[in-house]
């Protein structure tokens, strides 16, 4: 089995021809104050047994994507993207026929959760960018924390595009019951085949330690209503309070009610179908 981690953010500092949009220090989200590169975040996936990742820019550093292009290319099995776009940029839709052709990119990611994006889903901003995404089978990861409603009209309009939602749509910095307060609108999302669901970053949402039992039952009801070939494991490494080990472990070893063929599906095959991302032979 090949293990695809769905979720890393990997990144440079602020620097003069690579300016984030307001460097502060120290940052103000929960992730890891140091930047994450290629080479270490190999050597992190070899301790751990990952054999691919797919790299999602994070918002911090900016609209680009030049750092995870360069890391591709220079680790083009082992690395791909889910590259940021922003779509109310002059010419932002004109991108689109070819955006798959830059190396090793397999779709775009939108946050959706805060400032003025939180909108959008119902503002009417990205009224041409889902059809012309379905068109050009770009696969979409959107997190959507509270907004999973407005998904739903989005995946029936269009059931040729292919919609991931990270982490479970749950928002950030909750724990524990509070974290999973609105699941159903979630599990909602099932009745849409075109709808997958990234488990990752889960680790985040539990005072427990590994391995995390309080998250067996969401996930339990997660898998009954969308099943293992629409659940794709990610980790999020960088704002883990475990070991990147005993975030794979949870479930490639703990979870008891996953088969190996379920294991098999979430650890990378749905990935490798969903995102259209290969698994060498």
């Amino acid at each position: 089995m090949i293990v695809t981690d769905a979720q890393v953010h990997l990144w440079e500092a602020h620097r003069p021809d690579r300016p984030w949009p307001s460097p502060v220090s120290p940052p103000p989200w929960p992730h890891r104050p140091e930047p994450l590169g290629g080479e270490e975040m190999l050597q992190l996936m070899r301790e751990a047994g990952v054999g691919r990742a797919v790299i999602v820019p994070p918002s911090w550093a900016g609209d680009h994507n030049d750092t995870a292009l360069e890391i591709v290319v220079a680790h083009p099995t082992h690395f791909a993207i889910m590259g940021r776009f922003e779509p109310r940029a002059p010419g932002a839709l004109d991108r689109l026929p070819t955006w798959l052709d830059q190396p090793g990119m397999l779709g775009i990611r939108l946050s959706l959760h805060h400032g003025p994006s939180r909108v959008w889903l119902d503002g009417g901003t990205l009224e041409h960018f889902w059809p012309a995404a379905e068109r050009f089978g770009i696969p979409l990861m959107v997190y959507v924390p509270g907004l999973c409603r407005l998904i739903a009209p989005i995946a029936e309009r269009h059931p040729d595009l292919r919609l991931v939602i990270d982490h479970l749509a749950r928002p950030i910095r909750t724990k524990d019951a509070p974290a999973w307060a609105d699941l159903d609108e979630v599990l909602a999302l099932a009745r849409f085949p075109n709808v997958t669901v990234k488990v990752s970053s889960l680790p985040t949402y539990t005072s427990e330690s590994y391995p995390f039992p309080s998250l067996d039952a969401p996930i339990r009801r997660v898998y009954d209503h969308f099943g293992p070939q629409r659940m794709m494991w990610g980790s999020d490494l960088t704002k883990l309070p475990c070991s990147y080990r005993e975030c794979l472990d949870h479930f490639r070893v703990a979870l008891d009610f996953l088969s190996e063929s379920d294991r098999e599906w979430i650890l990378g095959r749905t990935a490798a179908t969903v995102l259209r991302w290969p698994e060498p032979s």
